[in-house]
């Protein structure tokens, strides 16, 4: 299975309305066979631009990133669902690279 990442932005909320919204999406990930390596927070903060989903206007968001490994025929439906949550503003799935190269940069040798 391929090893990809998923960026949220979840609308500011309390704590435990932002701990169910995460619970909710790590159950969606696994219940479509997901295995979920790390889960990252990388806080509160204003969005770049105003957000308008659901028919509210976002400002502040919540940022995380999830780790995971899935099949690809699951990212469609998982996009989807995540689109039609009332809690989430922005979902996005990247694909990670399999090995990192323990190489050195192209930089001048020393």
């Amino acid at each position: 299975m391929p090893r990809y990442e998923l960026s949220l932005i979840l609308k500011a909320m309390q704590r435990p309305e932002t701990a169910a919204t995460l619970r909710r999406t790590m159950e969606t990930l696994m219940e479509r066979g997901a295995v979920v390596r790390n889960l990252e927070n990388l806080g509160d903060r204003l969005l770049p631009y105003k957000i308008t989903k659901h028919n509210q206007r976002h400002t502040r968001g919540a940022y995380f990133l999830i780790d995971f490994y899935a099949a690809p025929n699951i990212l469609t439906g998982l996009l989807d669902h995540l689109h039609r949550d009332v809690d989430v503003v922005r979902p996005a799935v990247l694909k990670k690279d399999a090995q990192v190269s323990s190489k050195p940069c192209c930089g001048p040798q020393q």
